[in-house]
């Protein structure tokens, strides 16, 4: 576990919920780290928990207010592993109120979805969408909760900025529903 909590934007907006606050915090820590990084896992505790349960620990991730969540960066993903089958093996102790993980991805709007050929296998719709014109990198952060709460923020390579980071429950559902099986026993 590499023990580093991301601090950043989302603490000073008062309307938005814990789960949410955590999402941008670790959206934020991503922007700061840049691009072209690999898939990065998070846990996340409870702060008043932690600092009850962990006071060292929580003294060396510097936990300032009481954001209600904590995100801990877990240890670097093995590196050539496919994220569905290395998601597929994580079990989190009772601990963990929930997850978090930022991936970076290709992306291409709406109206080029209709043009995207059908049953190309996945490596070969990897590389199409790599060289399609209207491709955009994008780095998406999802958070699940135990209790099944969801929270998403996508950012686009071309707007890096902390006011064009789009949030919402269910932006990357096929990762948030990945995250999400991470708890089921």
């Amino acid at each position: 576990m590499d023990n580093t909590a991301p601090q950043g934007s989302g603490s000073e907006r008062p309307s938005v919920t814990p789960l949410t606050t955590a999402v941008l915090e670790i959206d934020a820590y991503a922007a700061e780290l840049g691009w072209d990084r690999p898939a990065q896992l998070f846990a996340l505790v409870d702060t008043e928990r932690l600092r009850t349960e962990e006071p060292d620990l929580a003294q060396r991730l510097d936990i300032e207010g009481d954001s209600g969540l904590t995100p801990v960066e877990q240890d670097e993903l093995p590196a050539g592993q496919p994220l569905d089958e290395f998601l597929a093996t994580i079990a989190w102790p009772d601990a963990v109120a929930g997850c978090a993980m930022t991936v970076e991805r290709l992306m291409l709007p709406p109206s080029a979805e209709t043009t995207v050929p059908e049953g190309m296998p996945g490596p070969d719709l990897a590389r199409w969408v790599a060289g399609h014109p209207e491709r955009q990198e994008v780095r998406m952060t999802v958070a699940v909760l135990r209790d099944g709460r969801r929270e998403s923020a996508v950012r686009l390579r071309e707007k890096d900025s902390a006011t064009e980071v789009l949030t919402g429950p269910d932006l990357v559902p096929g990762l948030a529903d990945a995250l999400a099986a991470t708890f089921e026993e």
